[in-house]
């Protein structure tokens, strides 16, 4: 499985949404796993995004189907970035 780091921005319908009914992003996690994607950590952030998510997948293609998915929707932005720990990325750098 691969880690990915997802920084995401609500649009207005989003900030809507999450005022409306805080729970949504709990049920949206559930369906992420449906399509084969774990969340691991998730924070609520200040800055440019709104939330940062540590997720955990099988590979690209998953992640790309998920960000579709919710992109589509209209509620939120996302930037995602393939992620290795520390220690893979010393190991792979001898």
């Amino acid at each position: 499985m691969a880690y990915y780091v997802i920084l995401s921005k609500l649009t207005d319908e989003g900030r809507k949404t999450i005022k409306e009914k805080p729970g949504r992003m709990l049920e949206v996690n559930k369906e992420l796993e449906s399509m084969g994607v774990k969340v691991k950590e998730q924070y609520a952030v200040l800055g440019p995004y709104d939330f940062v998510n540590i997720v955990e997948a099988p590979d690209n293609e998953t992640v790309m189907r998920m960000s579709v998915e919710l992109g589509a929707r209209g509620s939120v932005e996302m930037l995602t970035l393939p992620a290795v720990t520390a220690e893979e990325f010393a190991k792979k750098m001898k």
